[in-house]
């Protein structure tokens, strides 16, 4: 955690600071403990009994027991601290009685206290923080006001943490408890000393009006913004805060290009079909285009909304290092919660963002050009942080929204029946190839022996799993490097090819992350990374329903193999494009519908910051 302290190595204790040492005293009670000697060091707090005899031991019937308490907690882990009430601190104290038994008697004393906030990792879930308070007593007020001075001037250093932010509570998200979620984690913010600006959405796209009229002026003035709520209230958010992001068109081949006529107006062209230069010039389509059509969310804003003037203001520049992204999970799947937190918990998501922690995470950009064949050619922008599909994934989401009086539930009841259908579509994917092809070990379709040998012995050995700290992630985005700072990663690349696939599909998806949840444990690929810089495109082709059947319960499984299917293609890819033939399906953004006949995506790597520290594990 970086701090403003130019010699951290001055005053490591507190009884070598003269500073300290005339105006802190050391000796405090601690609750539920008794006297203790607590120490200001440079990077956090330690204390230890007063009286060493209470540090000492007994031995009773050949068994020792030990009686030692002692602790520590790092700046890095307190997140807040406070001057409460005058009360009760409750003083234990151990006394000898005969040779093997030992008495603990009780002190209640009145006296001045403060408390330290602090947050502590569970031992059983490495994942999973929880709050730790430590409730400090002296019988002279000014010395708890003088340790609060000081450890509030040492939390102050943290200069990562938040200071100020946009909040947005969605009411009815999962089991409606959005609201619910927020007041239990509120008490953290307010602790902190963040100043929260809370805005409970009152209907679909509400929130994603408010993040495309926030001028960048006032953008500027928070730290962040927080969603309360799932993977498509995110995504909502997102997509309005992403209005400001001035990028060229996805890429393409040339028979896509020709295919929705574009006048030369927009940069779709790949890396192989024209210079890097023109690829990076033209940038305003992406703004007009996407106001224009309302990015799909919502269509109470008129084209002429001088609300919505987010280029008319002071720049925001993207990537931004400073402007975060939290996400307090209260929906049905959250996946994006536990890829980047590694838990499915409010407090420890909460957590995360008051202690300031930062992941980068790849954004998707998918652009519609046709929501039929027989459509015009009109470019809708759209963004995703986590899962783009079509086909099975698609289907579900528009399933479930029949039901949704089912809450979470409907997504196993219309999985269940879009399952049962068993449909397929007919397409054409083309996706850049970025890396040299693997040769996939060949299986024989028509011996079902050869499949369970493969199931039986998958190489997980060679998957290497996002977590925190994750040097895959840390590497540096090859396009911050570039002159021009809208490049996409692959504009200097050389070397790159289109290639094809076209069949009959039951689902094209391509993960931006692991995608890990309570129903896939592992994800849809396991070793997708938030910041790699890749779309994992996966393309499962129509096959018998009892091979589908396994392939789903492979993704159920922990330690899994459902990439290891003859029907399963599966590459890593910066773009692709896809056209769909006869009967369409829907494409599921993050959890969102979006109707598209034919599109095209690309990924940019690390394009937001998030307010997460990566899995433990």
């Amino acid at each position: 955690m970086e701090r403003n302290s130019e010699n951290p190595e001055e005053g490591d204790e507190f009884h070598h600071n003269p500073v300290f040492a005339s105006n802190l005293s050391p000796n405090l009670s601690l609750d539920n403990v008794g006297e203790v000697t607590l120490t200001l060091n440079s990077d956090g707090l330690s204390w230890k009994l007063l009286d060493p005899m209470e540090n000492v031991g007994s031995t009773c019937c050949g068994i020792e027991s030990i009686h030692e308490v002692a602790g520590e907690i790092k700046f890095s882990d307190i997140y807040a601290v406070e001057l409460t009430n005058h009360g009760v601190i409750h003083e234990f104290r151990h006394q000898g009685v005969g040779k093997c038994f030992l008495a603990h008697e009780s002190h209640n004393v009145e006296m001045h206290r403060f408390i330290v906030h602090g947050v502590q990792k569970s031992k059983s879930q490495p994942c999973l923080w929880v709050l730790a308070s430590y409730t400090f007593g002296h019988k002279d007020l000014e010395t708890c006001q003088k340790w609060v001075k000081q450890i509030d001037a040492s939390l102050n250093m943290e200069v990562e943490r938040p200071k100020n932010l946009l909040v947005f509570v969605h009411p009815m998200s999962g089991k409606a408890n959005g609201r619910r979620t927020w007041e239990t984690v509120a008490p953290i913010f307010s602790r902190s000393k963040i100043k929260t600006k809370v805005l409970v959405t009152e209907r679909a796209g509400h929130a994603f009006d408010v993040m495309a009229s926030t001028t960048n002026e006032e953008l500027n003035s928070y730290d962040g913004a927080v969603a309360v709520g799932g993977d498509g209230f995110f995504n909502e958010i997102l997509n309005g805060f992403l209005l400001r992001h001035k990028a060229p068109f996805p890429p393409a081949p040339s028979d896509f290009t020709e295919a929705i006529g574009t006048d030369g107006s927009s940069p779709v062209h790949g890396p192989d079909e024209t210079g890097a230069e023109n690829h990076q010039k033209e940038e305003d389509p992406l703004l007009v285009n996407s106001r224009q059509i309302g990015m799909g969310f919502s269509n109470s804003r008129t084209d002429d909304d001088s609300s919505s003037n987010i280029d008319q203001d002071s720049e925001f520049p993207l990537p931004n290092q400073r402007f975060r992204f939290g996400i307090i999970p209260a929906g049905s799947t959250d996946a994006i919660v536990i890829c980047t937190t590694g838990a499915r918990d409010p407090v420890t998501s909460a957590l995360h963002i008051v202690l300031g922690k930062r992941i980068c995470l790849d954004v998707a950009q998918v652009v519609r050009w046709k929501t039929t064949s027989t459509s015009n050619v009109e470019p809708c922008i759209r963004y995703a942080a986590s899962f783009t599909g079509y086909g099975f994934y698609g289907d579900v989401i528009t399933e479930s929204e029949k039901y949704r009086w089912m809450g979470p539930k409907r997504y196993d009841y219309a999985g269940t029946k879009v399952f049962l259908g068993h449909r397929s579509y007919e397409a054409e994917v083309a996706y850049l190839e970025v890396e040299p092809e693997k040769p996939k070990s060949a299986i024989d379709g028509g011996r079902l022996i050869n499949k369970v040998q493969g199931l039986l012995a998958p190489k997980n050995s060679e998957r290497i799993i996002c977590r925190s700290n994750c040097k895959i992630c840390t590497r540096k985005p090859v396009y911050s490097s570039m002159r021009s700072p809208h490049a996409t990663p692959y504009s200097r690349l050389e070397g790159t090819r289109w290639l094809r696939t076209k069949g009959r599909f039951l689902s094209v998806g391509a993960a931006i992350m692991s995608n890990r949840n309570e129903r896939a444990p592992d994800g849809l690929v396991a070793d997708a990374h938030l910041a790699d810089g890749f779309l994992h495109l996966l393309l499962i082709k129509d096959c018998p329903h009892a091979f589908y059947l396994w392939h789903l319960m492979q993704l159920a499984k922990k330690g899994g193999n459902p990439l290891n299917f003859d029907f399963v293609e599966y590459h890593k890819t910066s773009a692709f494009t896809f056209t769909s033939s006869g009967k369409q399906s829907s494409w599921n953004l993050d959890g969102e519908l979006f109707q598209a006949h034919k599109l095209s995506a690309q990924v940019f790597q690390g394009l937001i910051s998030l307010f997460a520290a990566g899995p433990e594990v």
